[in-house]
């Protein structure tokens, strides 16, 4: 296990879905973690479960005044900040119209405002510790079109390029800036935006997870710890030498279409085009 004792570290969104996953993994890695959300049930018993080296602080990410206080409490408490994963976010209603600008400034103070606002407020405290490690939750969505809707998709495309630019910006402070591009990780998520309950949608996210086999490469559901283990490679000294870039953890969903990795897909596109049975097995190499 990667080694983050005497690291804090903050988390947005921490009490669900990744962010919890990624609250769990650092805490276990060694670090002392604060869990920044707006669930205040959930997250009160996630630092009563945890022990003495976590805490729970209500934040509306979207609240300026809210990040401030709750970034001033992390420091008040733990005595400064060494990495932020700014995950907190939720994509607008599949159905919603991708050109309705009220929508789609919502999802931009959500998903890409709040991140502005995690930095804004980790930097100070990691220049004075001599640097730290900033980790934005971006998502496959944000390099295909495809892959989300409308409004979540450009925004976590902005956030590819913001950690980039920030990137560039605070190498002099040795604070590094990464993205993690998350592939199909079963969480609420989806279900949310499907319009479900809470519990309708977690019910969904274990459905998910149960019919996600075949739908990338590697024949497993992708998880929350699969996103928590990248956060603790970024916050941890073995990426020292790594700014500016993005991971996707998805599986190998996108390494290339469908039918790069799928023969049944590769067949019906052949067959789609006038190859014969014998030609399509001799190009994927299945013939005997």
């Amino acid at each position: 296990m990667i080694d983050l004792k005497e690291k804090v570290a903050v988390v947005t969104g921490g009490c669900s879905g990744i962010g919890r996953g990624a609250v769990q993994i650092l805490h276990r890695a060694g670090a002392r973690v604060a869990c920044l959300d707006v669930q205040d049930e959930k997250g009160h018993a996630l630092a009563d479960a945890l022990g003495g080296g976590a805490l729970y602080v209500h934040a509306d990410v979207t609240a300026e005044h809210e990040v401030a206080a709750a970034f001033g409490r992390v420091v008040e408490r733990f005595g400064g900040i060494d990495v932020v994963f700014n995950n907190a976010g939720a994509a607008e209603p599949l159905d919603s119209d991708p050109f309705d600008l009220a929508i789609f400034a919502r999802a931009q103070k959500l998903l890409v405002e709040s991140v502005v606002l995690g930095i804004k407020y980790a930097v100070p405290s990691m220049i004075a510790r001599g640097g730290g490690s900033i980790v934005n939750t971006a998502s496959i969505a944000g390099l295909h079109a495809g892959y989300g809707p409308f409004a979540y998709s450009v925004a976590k495309g902005a956030v590819i390029h913001l950690s980039r630019v920030a990137a560039a910006a605070l190498a002099k402070h040795g604070i590094r800036v990464n993205a993690i591009c998350p592939g199909l990780i079963p969480t609420a998520i989806f279900g949310r935006a499907l319009g479900d309950s809470i519990a309708d949608a977690d019910r969904r996210a274990r459905d998910i997870g149960e019919r996600a086999h075949g739908f990338q490469p590697i024949r497993v559901a992708g998880s929350p710890d699969d996103i928590g283990y990248a956060v603790a490679y970024f916050a941890s000294d073995l990426s020292r030498f790594v700014t500016g870039q993005f991971l996707a953890v998805d599986g190998g969903l996108t390494v290339g279409p469908r039918e790069a990795w799928d023969d049944a897909a590769a067949v019906a596109n052949w067959t789609r085009i006038g190859l014969s049975e014998e030609q399509i097995a001799t190009m994927l190499g299945t013939q005997g």
